[in-house]
This record gives structure tokens, sequence and C-alpha cells, in this order.
């Protein structure tokens, strides 16, 4: 019976050290990566965990999205995450409503920068993820607002993963009752397109 019990405590120890010394990775986002309007667990970062576990890369998937949140609210509240969670990938899936709100594409860009920067000095690597928003605000905003992430990205040498509801953007059954939030049955869609970005970093780590 000892010699049971201690077989246990080993394999749990061991277990628990394996959970440890899996790498961090934090998603800094709005209602799209909250989940708004779906179970947490059918969103498409709840399945990106599922991911990495099935494909084999021990990553832990803290999700600190908030609904609502703009690229200043992230930026307020990522030193405190860096801090506490010790990330080793950051995620910033932030701009969607600051683009819906219309404010200054210059303090988007300024936000994201210093995101990525405050990312850097933590040690961790840092991802922005494409945000588009609607033409009918105007298209020179809106491609003012698109292109903040490329250039950012270019200038800044950060990877870029794709627009999460590139595969679906323009049809309308695959949104929720606001035309604003994807449906449940779009996360995997919305997963598959940015794959491709996430699985070469985390084989990179």
């Amino acid at each position: 019976m000892l010699k049971r019990v201690l077989c246990v405590l080993v394999l749990l120890c061991t277990a628990l050290q394996a959970r440890a010394d899996a790498p961090t990775w934090l998603v800094l986002g709005d209602s799209i990566s909250a989940g708004y309007g779906i179970e947490v667990s059918r969103g498409w970062v709840a399945l990106l965990q599922e991911r990495l576990k099935n494909a084999g890369y021990p990553a832990r998937i803290v999700n600190a999205s908030v609904s609502g949140d703009t690229s200043a609210g992230g930026l307020a509240r990522l030193p405190a995450l860096l801090t506490r969670h010790r990330p080793r990938l950051v995620l910033i899936e932030l701009g969607g409503n600051d683009g819906l709100r219309g404010l200054p594409v210059a303090k988007l860009r300024d936000n994201l920068k210093q995101m990525v920067l405050l990312t850097r000095q933590a040690g961790a690597q840092p991802v922005l993820m494409q945000m588009r928003i609607p033409r009918n605000y105007g298209p020179a905003y809106s491609q003012q607002f698109e292109d903040s992430y490329t250039r950012l990205a270019q200038e800044l040498k950060v990877p870029l993963a794709p627009f999460l509801m590139d595969r679906f953007a323009l049809d309308p059954n695959a949104f929720q009752d606001d035309g604003i939030h994807p449906a449940a049955a779009m996360q995997g869609r919305m997963l598959d397109t940015v794959w491709p970005t996430l699985a070469a970093l985390a084989k990179a780590k």
C-alpha cells in the first residue's frame, strides 16, 4: 500500500512539474477572444489550448480578454499581467473597439506599439493580431486603421497573425444576432485562420 501511495505521489509531482514548466501564452483581447455570447469552452482561445495539447506543444493559455476593451485599456492592464503570469508569448487582439468608436488611428498605433515594447521588455514574444472594421466607417479611416497593424508589424519586426474573421467576415449568417460577434460555429474557423502563424511560433519555442 505504501509503495502504491508513493507511486501516486511521484506521478502527481511529475505532472505538476510538467505543468509548471509549460510556457504561458497570454491572450490580451476584447470580446472576440473573451467569447462574448457563447460558452467560453467553445471560444477560439479554448480551442487553441486544446489544439496545442493535441499537437504536442506544452503551452498554458491565460485568457486575459475583456469584452469592450480598447487598446488603451489593454495597455493599462498589461504590466500587471506580465508580472503575474510571466508569459513567453503575448497575443495582442485589440483595437476593434477603437475602430468602432472612431478613435484616432495614431493613438491606436501608439498603444499597440507600447504593448509590443512592454512585452519584449518582459522577455516575451509579442504577436499582433490583424484587425479590420466595416467599410461604412469611411474608406480612408478603415484603410488607415487596417494599415496601422501591417506597418507596425513591419516597423517592429513582430509577427502579424491574420484577421480572425477573414474567412467569413462578409457572411451575415456567421455572426450572432448583433451582427458583430462570431457565432460559436465559427470559432474553429477563426482558429484555423491564425493556426499556421501560432503553430510556427510554438515550434520555435
